[in-house]
C-alpha cells in the first residue's frame, strides 16, 4: 500500500473512520484503539494535513511566533519547542516577525484565525496592543523572553545575568568602560540587561559607563564601537549581544587594538561561533532549551486548563575566555 488516507487507517486499526477523526482532533479515544490506531500511523509512516487539522475544533496545531530566523537563540529555541510539541502529539506553525513588530502583531492575529490551539509568541516587544491581544485571545498565549503584565510568561534572568557580566568586567577595574546595547523598546535586553551590566559595574566601584544604542546586527556592533572609540578612550566593551560583540571584535582588529591588552570585550549569548574567535569571547549563555521547553510545556497546560505560575524565569551560565583582563 502506498499513500495511506484516514479510511485506510480506520480499516487497517479495525476502528470507524470517525474514530480516527477524533484521535486526530484530539478527542477522547480508549488507550486500546488508540495504540491501534498509532501501530498502523507508524507503520505506514503517515503523516495527517495540517491545513486541513486546522479546520478542526481541536487542531493539535500550535503557532509561534519568533522575532527572526537567523538568530542561534531563537534556533534553539524552535528546536526545543519543536521536540517537545512533537512528543505530545502537536505540530508547530512557524510566522517570522523579522524585528517589525507591526508584523509580529499581525502574525498573533493571522495565528488567531487558523484556529492553532495556542500561540508561543517570542515577544520584541510588549505594547498596550500586545496586552489587548493577548488578554481577549480565544486560545491561550505564553510569551517568551519578555514580561507580559496580565498574562504568562517564559523569561531569562537578564538583570541578573548582566550583575553578574558587570561585576565580572569590573573585577578588573576599566577606566573608560563602554556598553553598546539595543533599543530599549526591548524592555528585557535594551533596558533590564543593561540596568544589570550597569549596577553590576557599579558595585565594584566602577559608576560611569558610556551606553551607545544599535540594533541586533554584526554591523551595528561596528558602528557602536567606532562610535565609542571616537567618543574618548575607551578600555572595555560590554555587548548586549555575542554578534555585536563579533562587530567589535572586527573594528579593534582593523585599528591595530588588541584584545584583552587594549580593549578587553564580553558579550551574552554564548554563540558556539564564540569560541572560534581569536581570544576566544568571554560570554554568557541563558539555557535557551529550557526557555523553550517551559514555554511549550506552559501553553499545553493551559490548553489542557490546568493551572501554571504566570511567570517562570530560567537561568544562565558564563563561559570564560581570554577577552577580559585578569
Amino acid at each position: 500500500m502506498e499513500k495511506i488516507t484516514m479510511a485506510d487507517i480506520a480499516q487497517l486499526a479495525g476502528v470507524t473512520k470517525s474514530t480516527v477523526s477524533r484521535y486526530f482532533n484530539g478527542g477522547y479515544v480508549r488507550q486500546e484503539t488508540r495504540e491501534r490506531i498509532q501501530e498502523v500511523i507508524k507503520k505506514y509512516n503517515y503523516t495527517p494535513n495540517t491545513f486541513a487539522r486546522l479546520k478542526a475544533r481541536n487542531s493539535r496545531v500550535v503557532g509561534v511566533v519568533v522575532p527572526a530566523l537567523n538568530s542561534k537563540i531563537t534556533g534553539r529555541v524552535i528546536t526545543s519547542i519543536d521536540r517537545y510539541l512533537r512528543k505530545e502529539g502537536y505540530e508547530t506553525l512557524i510566522k517570522n516577525s523579522d524585528h517589525d513588530v507591526k508584523q509580529e502583531l499581525e502574525n498573533i492575529r493571522q495565528l488567531m484565525s487558523l484556529n492553532v490551539d495556542g500561540i508561543l509568541l517570542s515577544a520584541i516587544t510588549i505594547t498596550p496592543e500586545h496586552l489587548e491581544l493577548t488578554q481577549n485571545s480565544p486560545v491561550p498565549i505564553v510569551v517568551l523572553a519578555q514580561e507580559c503584565p496580565g498574562g504568562f510568561s517564559v523569561v531569562d534572568d537578564d538583570y541578573q545575568a548582566g550583575f553578574a557580566m558587570g561585576q565580572l568586567v569590573g573585577r578588573s577595574h576599566p577606566s573608560h568602560p563602554a556598553y553598546l546595547g539595543v533599543e530599549e523598546s526591548d524592555i528585557a535586553v535594551g533596558i533590564e540587561r543593561r540596568r544589570g551590566v550597569l549596577e553590576g559595574l557599579k558595585s565594584c566601584g566602577i559608576p560611569d559607563v558610556r551606553i551607545f544604542q544599535g540594533d541586533y546586527s554584526y554591523e551595528s556592533g561596528q558602528e557602536m564601537t567606532r562610535r565609542a572609540l571616537r567618543s574618548g578612550p575607551v578600555d572595555a566593551l560590554i555587548c548586549a549581544t555575542d554578534r555585536l560583540a563579533y562587530g567589535a571584535y572586527r573594528v579593534l582588529g582593523e585599528m591595530g587594538l588588541s584584545i584583552p591588552g587594549d580593549v578587553a570585550v564580553a558579550g551574552f549569548g554564548g554563540y558556539d561561533e564564540s569560541a572560534l574567535l581569536t581570544p576566544i569571547l568571554t560570554t554568557l549563555k541563558f539555557d535557551s532549551y529550557t526557555l523553550g521547553y517551559l514555554g511549550a510545556e506552559t501553553l499545553l497546560k493551559l490548553i489542557r486548563q490546568e493551572p501554571v505560575p504566570q511567570k517562570q524565569v530560567v537561568g544562565f551560565q558564563m563561559i570564560p575566555g581570554g577577552s577580559l583582563r585578569s
